[in-house]
């Protein structure tokens, strides 16, 4: 799939961001942050080349504030095969449409080793006919695996697109490291709702 779009146009102008690129167990993730939380996350393949494309007004630094060093721990170990949540990461979600940020809040409810479709997470959000406007929200996430849209399913709990490097593979193996840190196979994750 193609990679998401830059997201720093959300952002007003002249707003301050850094970056840091950081190597985890499946390869180099990185960070984007402005003063009030993260502005995106990106799965493996973020090369200072990736992150400078994707976010040409970041400057890159490897002084981390305590809130940021703590999600790159969390994300590293995640990554490694803990079972870590990380709904307490501050996010800055500013631009981002009202349906996609409640989207964003169930899908970061999922916890590690569970899964759900996007029809659920429709159901959830009251509107049950928007499974596929669902899927283009956690299609376009900024903050993997920060908001998990790993978790959420097709119909049927079918591993549906991935818009990461490695695309549905990456999916698969996150699945999996989640499943094998919470003592489950990958087919018997537990249901949120």
């Amino acid at each position: 799939m193609d990679e998401p779009a830059d997201t720093e146009p959300r952002l007003p102008p002249g707003e301050p961001l850094w970056s840091h690129g950081f190597d985890t167990a499946l390869g180099r993730c990185g960070l984007v942050w402005s003063e009030r939380g993260i502005v995106a996350s990106l799965l493996p393949d973020a090369s200072p080349a990736r992150l400078a494309r994707r976010h040409p007004t970041a400057r890159p630094t490897v002084e981390l504030p305590a809130h940021i060093a703590d999600a790159v721990e969390g994300i590293r170990a995640l990554l490694a095969g803990e079972a870590r949540d990380l709904s307490h990461v501050v996010l800055d979600e500013r631009g981002i449409p009202e349906f996609r940020r409640q989207v964003h809040a169930l899908t970061r409810a999922i916890p590690p080793g569970q899964t759900r479709t996007y029809g659920e997470i429709a159901a959830a959000l009251g509107q049950p006919g928007a499974a596929r406007a669902v899927g283009r929200a956690e299609g376009d996430n900024p903050f993997p695996p920060i908001v998990p849209c790993h978790r959420v399913m097709g119909a049927g709990g079918e591993p549906t697109g991935f818009s990461a490097p490695g695309g549905i593979e990456t999916k698969r193996r996150l699945l999996l490291i989640e499943a094998r840190a919470t003592g489950q196979l990958a087919g018997d994750q537990q249901p949120l709702f």
